[in-house]
């Protein structure tokens, strides 16, 4: 009975290749999220200011917004795991050598913006080639428990990562957990090394016959194809630029100001990441008929945040929205991601994955530059309130499209079936 519940909830883990992957990635996934803290540390160690600090977060970020497009077509020409190797090996060299710079001194700012660089340019290339080596690694009935495990591990290092890496800075420096980082990216490298599946998903036509052009015009055109995908890809990237962006931006703000300082805020978001976390554990086995109903249910919770934040409410009204936050989260990345597994060609997701995301930093980027001038000048509810309104509208909009609501739970060995 029990190995039956075990087999229905995580039988992935099953697939020794599934579970090889899945270990190192979840250990880059904690290495990362502790050098965090400690590369902000070592930034500001080094005398820099908040403007040099976010120089170094964007430098991480543009190379996402400028290569991603390229990345998934990248990653379906030359087969998505040998890409990941070679992106996990770009980041851990990157964080190799920031290791040693802050081992020996007090590197410039120039320093921290290169490696920066190179680490997004790895990241780049990395994440759209996941939805493809997924497909490679799980059986088709267990894309969903594969995709909610991904966001287990997701949420659990975002909790235990920050709050450990800031005890090893205080203990041992930062430079330490930037090498700590750097053999964690070691590690993702050895398991995707020892993966013994297939082989690489390709399409009808040869690389040598087709340009790199060509493929990215083929993922675009089935991407345009699907209007339930497109249509949740552009409410995503204003979505990330008028809600999400006041909550990531003007929330910590607003936490210094009244909901409890460093610690109180820390502890907002250790509850956002129990809301992913419950949500994850509760996804597992589940198959809903309708995947994208589900996902875009999940959509309005995302906006919950900015309502206490614009009514000045209390912390703990503003930590109960942040659990529901991370919840519907949980649900959108795991229902959302395997609809698009299950619906696009093998061989086009990367490609078409990675379409999905471009907007979203392109566009998203765009909220933290412009939310600190128009809180200033409107005032933080406002700010908020705009966010509220629009997160709430939009999955309200989206969730009344028949494209949406068709498309339905791809069974094992079951061809897709789209309205």
């Amino acid at each position: 009975m029990r190995r039956g519940w075990l087999r229905r909830r995580a039988g992935v883990l099953a697939v020794p290749d599934f579970r090889r992957f899945y270990a190192g990635y979840v250990t880059s996934l904690f290495g990362s999220s502790m050098s965090t803290v400690a590369i902000a540390w070592a930034v500001l160690d080094s005398g820099a200011s908040a403007t040099g600090l976010g120089y170094v977060f964007a430098a991480s970020v543009v190379p996402q917004v400028l290569l991603l497009a390229i990345a998934g077509a990248v990653a379906d020409r030359l087969g998505r795991r040998r890409v990941m190797l070679a992106a996990d090996a770009l980041r851990c060299a990157a964080q190799a050598s920031l290791a040693a710079a802050v081992f020996a001194g007090r590197p410039p700012l120039w320093v921290f913006v290169l490696l920066a660089w190179l680490q997004g340019t790895g990241e780049a290339f990395f994440n759209p080639a996941l939805d493809g080596l997924t497909v490679e690694m799980a059986p088709r009935d267990q894309l969903g428990n594969a995709n909610a495990l991904y966001g287990l591990a997701t949420s659990a290092t975002r909790i235990a990562g920050p709050a450990l890496g800031g005890l090893l800075v205080a203990l041992a420096g930062p430079a330490v957990v930037v090498a700590a980082d750097a053999a964690s990216y070691a590690v993702s490298v050895l398991a995707l090394s020892l993966l013994r599946g297939p082989g690489p998903i390709t399409g009808g036509n040869s690389p040598a016959r087709q340009t790199l052009w060509r493929d990215m015009a083929e993922g675009w055109a089935d991407f345009r194809s699907r209007t339930w995908l497109w249509v949740v890809t552009v409410q995503f990237a204003f979505f990330n630029l008028i809600t999400w962006a006041p909550w990531m931006l003007l929330g910590p703000v607003m936490g210094r100001a009244y909901l409890g300082g460093a610690a109180g805020w820390g502890a907002i978001m250790a509850v956002q990441g129990a809301g992913a976390i419950v949500a994850g554990m509760l996804s597992l086995g589940r198959r809903p008929r309708r995947p994208m109903m589900v996902a875009t249910i999940g959509t309005f919770c995302y906006a919950l945040p900015d309502i206490p934040m614009a009514l000045h409410a209390s912390a703990g009204w503003v930590a109960t929205a942040a659990f529901s936050c991370g919840a519907g989260s949980a649900l959108f990345a795991t229902f959302f991601g395997t609809a698009m597994q299950q619906q696009v060609p093998p061989e086009l997701l990367a490609r078409v994955g990675s379409l999905t995301v471009f907007p979203a930093y392109g566009v998203g980027v765009i909220g933290y530059a412009i939310d600190g001038p128009l809180a200033a000048a409107f005032g933080p509810a406002a700010v908020f309130g705009v966010g509220a309104a629009y997160g709430l509208l939009s999955s309200a909009a989206v969730l009344t499209l028949r494209s949406v609501r068709a498309v339905s739970w791809v069974e094992k060995d079951e061809p897709a079936r789209m309205g």
